[in-house]
């Protein structure tokens, strides 16, 4: 296939993805009208586990084996996919599906702060801290904590810590999961599986209420499990083996963006001037952290962003350690 060709494929590929990513938050919006937090959280997890499960045994693979690589899976599966899922249900409740999208895409940030106190970032450049302080001051313009009409309260607070929940669980999966010669098909396959586990022990606990949803509902949960957490999870690891975590982080980029629209024109949601304005110093901020940096986005949330690198040593033992024919 000529270069032309595979740069076509690929910018598909990314286009796909940051539809069906920045999608996430419209079809979260949609599912709460019939089912509580807990109750969206697992459909998507069962469902998409259900989908990668088939296609891992149909295409000949097999779930990961031994009891170290599961129990990183399982610590995988709980920051990456069942906190983070629950966390955005919760805050969608009160949070527009728009400005989730926005508070979403501080994940980026997140991971730079994360790599700081960790002791993997060393010696950033002014560029990069910069873009960190700006990309926080871009975030505290959205929650306007000082107006009474502000974001500020449980929903976004529990967004920017599904957000955050992501930052450590990319962090995690790339130094512990990727690259050691597992496909991802089976990664993530069993990752949601996990999930699901996880979230069906928190049933109990406000997902056994009596639903009764209708065909939008339905409609939705299935489009959120299938495409919004399936396909994501597994079209991620594919982005990132065929052309490089750097191309899949630009995904973060677009899902404001796809967010932001699709609730103006489907949910007929608006957004303030200053919400515009935080939105595109987040963005700015995020651009200027991935300045002379390396992208350690091994995985990707189903469903919300591929983010830049948290630890850059990481990265160069992933990147070393992967096969082209062992990550598909």
């Amino acid at each position: 296939m000529g270069s032309s060709a595979r740069a076509l494929r690929g910018g598909l590929r990314v286009a796909v993805l940051a539809l069906l990513w920045g999608s996430t938050f419209l079809w979260i919006e949609l599912a709460l009208r019939g089912l509580s937090p807990l109750q969206v959280t697992f459909a998507r997890c069962v469902l998409g586990a259900l989908v990668l499960t088939v296609a891992c045994r149909a295409t000949g693979r097999r779930m990961p084996r031994g009891a170290v690589v599961r129990r990183r899976i399982l610590v995988a599966a709980f920051f990456c996919n069942a906190l983070p899922f629950a966390l955005f249900s919760l805050g969608q409740q009160t949070v527009d599906s728009g400005l989730a999208g926005v508070l979403n895409a501080t994940t980026p940030l997140w991971s730079v702060a994360l790599g700081l106190a960790l002791g993997s970032e060393r010696g950033l450049r002014p560029a990069r801290l910069a873009g960190l302080l700006l990309g926080f001051a871009g975030t505290v313009v959205i929650l306007a904590p000082w107006q009474s009409a502000g974001a500020v309260g449980w929903g976004a607070l529990a967004i920017l810590g599904a957000a955050a929940s992501y930052a450590v669980a990319f962090t995690y999966m790339g130094r512990t999961l990727a690259g050691r010669g597992t496909p991802t098909i089976s990664l993530s396959a069993a990752q949601l599986v996990a999930a699901s586990a996880l979230t069906a022990v928190a049933m109990p606990f406000g997902g056994l209420e009596a639903v009764d949803p209708g065909p939008a509902v339905l409609t939705a949960a299935v489009v959120l499990g299938v495409l919004c957490t399936a396909v994501t999870f597994h079209l991620t690891y594919r982005i990132i083996n065929d052309e490089g975590a750097t191309n899949a982080a630009v995904v973060g980029y677009l899902l404001p963006v796809v967010s932001v629209l699709l609730g103006a024109v489907v949910l007929d949601e608006r957004l303030s001037l200053r919400v515009v304005l935080g939105m595109a110093v987040v963005l700015v901020g995020v651009g200027m952290t991935r300045r002379n940096g390396a992208v350690s986005a091994s995985a990707a949330p189903a469903g919300e962003v591929a983010v830049e690198g948290a630890s850059t040593a990481a990265d160069g033992q992933t990147a070393r350690r992967a096969a082209p024919g062992d990550t598909r």
